[in-house]
Parts: C-alpha cells; sequence; structure tokens
C-alpha cells in the first residue's frame, strides 16, 4: 500500500507541476497571447500526463484524481473490485498532498514564492457546467476503456481527452479536485482563488455520479474491471515470500 500511495502522491505532485510550471511558461514566453498560452499549457498537460499514467499506473492505477478513485469505489464495492472505502480515503489525501506539492515545486523552478494564493477567480454558471461535462466525459472515457479491455489505451486517450477539453470547456477542465487545492498555491496563469474551490470540486462530484451513471447505463457488467482503472494493477497486499 506504501507505494501505491507514494505513487499516487508522486504523480499528482508531478502533474500539477506540469500545469502550473507551463502555465508560468506560457505567461512568459507569450504575455500578450492568452490563446497561445492556453494553447501552449494543454500541449505540456497533454504529453505530461500521458507519461505519468505510463510510469505510475502500473502501481496505483496512476488515478492521480479523487473522483476517479471514489468513481473506482462506487462501481466496485459489491463486486469486491476496485478499491476499499478505506483505500480512497488513503488515495484521496495522497492527491491532495501531492498537488499542493506539485504546485510548491513549479513555483521554485520559475524562481516564485514557494507559496503564493491565487488571484482568479473562476466561479461562474459557465464554469460550474464546463466542470460537470469535464468531469463526466473524462470519468466515462477511463471506466469504458477498462470494461472495453483497451486499458492499455488510457494513457494516450485521457492524455488527449484532457488536452481538448481544455479548449472546448469554458473552465479549461480541471476535472480533478486534488489538481483544483493545488492550483491555488500558485498565482499565475493556471491558478484558481480559493473562493472559486469549493464550487468547481461540487461540480467535478457532479459530473463523476453523471459519468458513473452512464458507464452503468452503457455497460451494466463495468463493476467486473473497477480494479483495471486507470491502468491495471494490484489492489491487495501479496503475502511474503520465505
Amino acid at each position: 500500500m506504501w507505494r501505491r500511495l507514494l505513487a499516487e502522491f508522486t504523480g499528482t505532485a508531478l502533474l500539477v507541476s506540469v500545469v502550473v510550471g507551463s502555465g508560468i511558461a506560457a505567461q512568459q514566453l507569450s504575455p500578450t497571447d492568452s490563446g497561445l498560452q492556453l494553447l501552449e499549457n494543454s500541449i505540456a498537460t497533454t504529453f505530461g500526463l500521458a507519461a505519468l499514467i505510463l510510469l505510475f499506473g502500473p502501481v496505483s492505477g496512476a488515478h492521480l484524481n479523487p473522483v476517479v478513485s471514489g468513481a473506482d469505489w462506487v462501481l466496485g464495492r459489491r463486486s469486491a473490485t476496485g478499491l476499499a472505502g478505506g483505500d480512497v480515503l488513503a488515495y484521496t489525501a495522497a492527491q491532495v498532498l501531492g498537488a499542493i506539492a506539485g504546485a510548491m515545486l513549479a513555483n521554485v523552478m520559475f524562481d516564485r514564492k514557494l507559496i503564493e494564493l491565487a488571484t482568479r477567480e473562476r466561479l461562474t454558471t459557465g464554469h460550474f457546467v464546463g466542470e460537470v461535462v469535464a468531469t463526466a466525459g473524462l470519468v466515462a472515457l477511463i471506466f469504458a476503456l477498462a470494461r472495453t479491455k483497451r486499458a492499455g489505451s488510457s494513457a494516450a486517450a485521457v492524455g488527449v481527452y484532457i488536452g481538448a477539453a481544455y479548449w472546448f470547456t469554458s473552465s479549461t477542465s480541471f476535472a480533478n479536485p486534488a489538481v483544483t487545492v493545488g492550483r491555488v498555491f500558485s498565482d499565475s496563469f493556471t491558478g484558481i482563488a480559493p473562493g472559486s474551490v469549493a464550487g468547481f470540486i461540487a461540480a467535478q462530484v457532479v459530473g463523476a455520479l453523471i459519468g458513473v451513471a452512464l458507464v452503468v447505463a452503457l455497460y451494466p457488467d463495468a463493476v467486473e474491471t473497477a480494479d483495471e482503472v486507470v491502468l491495471p494493477h494490484p489492489t491487495v497486499s501479496r503475502p511474503t515470500q520465505n
């Protein structure tokens, strides 16, 4: 279990470092062109997320996202697949702490203050709907891939989906409560003001529930493959070999 939690902590930290770091770099490279900033940020996130799933997936599944871990428990709890309830809490704690550490790491890499508080307000009706759509699509995609034995494609598919959702959602597709919390700690292009966090997370939870409902409607036996999300990985401790 400690290896899985280390993978979730480190993977989420590096994911936030990619998001925040590329956002800071985009601001510096294209200070007068917000569209180009978003393009640079989304491309880095697409490739970075795909690489991190490949790196950490075989250890923990590379959830890197509390709503993915929670959906894994919801879908798998009756068939004893996926995460146990206690594991979801442990994963979530590791992901949130990793996200905060990742924002701080990005700040340090770009010679900013270790801890900043974002001032960018994002909470509007459009942002809320955007986060619902982005999160629902993400959850549905991940579990559909597992159910159809295409979990090996998750790195590319999830990376591409998030990259696309940067552009087709008004919220630029956070779709992740841990990443949302982490982005509070960098007052940059990718930051989110503390006052917007609760609304974003609420939208993400709603989106996750919609995504789960969609998966169950399309694939009623998806519960049988919950332990293969995002990539197949060990879910129980193995006995020590003598």
